[in-house]
């Protein structure tokens, strides 16, 4: 690229920039001639050409990508072996016009998800635990990414954090995916084609040679409020059609927490067949009706399995779901069934190896049944409460 004063750019070099257009950041997400990340494209002679890049920061994770796609995309204009890549790192003003660009505007530390924002914000509750909430939160953002949308995933059961397992951002070790920090600002690992942003990705082992998934945080009501708040704030999602919250089990701090920074939200109760779960999954949907928050639909996991003759096992009773909608329906305000999960050793596997259901076995009945949520959530009318509408009267 040429400096100020210097020569216009030749037909070799414009090509090139126009092909480096097509060169994604993995972890921002937008392309890197956008985030004024090529420093250089200059014609060496004999067909040949140098692009120069700056990453955002010292040890950039995605390095190796970026340099493997920016060789890729010049030497489709200059050929085969006739473009060399050069790495640098932005200087500390660049980076800071950088996060500023991408705030667009918006002052450091604030909620871009709050009321006005064209971000859908989804919160899965389900008032008891074990009843799968994460598994089936984890599995319809990606389902709800397989359509297309731009999707963004906060892991806000701090105590039980599981989200980065379910969708495989862990090692061996079980140490979740690191995210990278341009100065006060986080990106977010991406999997499956959801940003994702969980507590689990901060922890580290509390003994030498123990698993980070095993470390306990034992927090209290105000550092459970700051946590959520600055994953809102901190972390740059970029342009989000929906962020799905994956709140943690029960009615405490947490879930008022998320009526309060995200007034808007709407909310899938996640309930098992069993009556005894019905019952605690209706209060979890109260107390976010309390907050302010709408009902959009409830999901009844652990449903019938279907047996190899094809009957049907009940093996956590049958009704849950359809008991928890119907007693969270008001006048003119229903409150679906979204769809039944049936239970699914494909599954469970796949919560176990990190590969969702919906992307290792999309047959699957439950694949299905999560697909079928996604297609609802997908189809249903957005609230327009408490957003500001662009229209004057005359």
């Amino acid at each position: 690229m040429p400096a100020e004063g210097a020569p216009p750019a030749s037909p070799l070099e414009q090509a090139v920039l126009r092909a480096l257009e097509s060169v994604i950041d993995p972890e921002i997400r937008k392309p890197i001639t956008e985030l004024d990340m090529v420093d250089r494209v200059v014609e060496a002679g004999d067909g040949r050409v140098e692009v120069g890049i700056r990453l955002t920061i010292v040890g950039c994770p995605a390095s190796d990508r970026i340099e493997r796609d920016v060789r890729q995309a010049a030497e489709s204009v200059a050929g085969a072996g006739n473009a060399a890549v050069e790495l640098s790192v932005m200087t500390p003003e660049q980076r800071a016009a950088l996060t500023e660009r991408l705030r667009g505007g918006r002052a450091a530390r604030t909620n871009p998800f709050g009321p006005g924002s064209l971000t859908r914000v989804i919160a899965v509750t389900s008032g008891k635990g074990g009843v799968g909430k994460s598994t089936v939160t984890a599995n319809l953002a990606v389902a709800l990414a397989a359509r297309g949308l731009a999707v963004g995933l906060v892991d806000a059961d701090v105590h039980g954090f599981s989200i980065p397992g379910l969708l495989g951002l862990v090692d061996d070790d079980g140490l979740a995916a690191r995210p990278t920090r341009v100065d006060e600002m986080i990106l977010p690992p991406v999997a499956h084609g959801v940003k994702v942003i969980s507590i689990g990705m901060f922890v580290e082992p509390t003994a030498p040679g123990g698993r980070a998934s095993s470390t306990a945080v034992a927090w209290r009501g105000p550092m459970l409020h700051r946590t959520l708040s600055q994953f809102l704030t901190d972390v740059y999602f970029g342009d989000l059609d929906v962020l799905l919250v994956d709140l943690p089990p029960g009615t405490g701090d947490v879930a008022i927490s998320l009526g309060q920074l995200l007034p808007n939200a709407e909310v899938v109760v996640v309930t098992t067949p069993q009556a005894a779960a019905a019952d605690v999954a209706e209060r979890s949907g109260v107390v976010a009706r309390q907050t302010g928050q709408r009902i959009v639909g409830v999901v009844e996991n652990m449903a019938a399995l279907v047996q190899p003759d094809g009957t049907l096992l009940e093996l956590f009773g049958s009704g849950g779901g359809e008991i928890v909608a119907s007693r969270l329906s008001t006048e003119g305000a229903a409150v679906p069934l979204l769809a039944s999960v049936p239970l699914s050793m494909a599954l469970r596997q796949g919560g176990d190896s990190g590969v969702p259901v919906v992307v290792a076995a999309p047959d699957d009945p439950a694949a299905r049944a999560i697909e079928q949520v996604a297609a609802q959530l997908s189809a249903m009318p957005r609230s327009l409460a408490g957003r500001r509408l662009d229209v004057s009267v005359r």
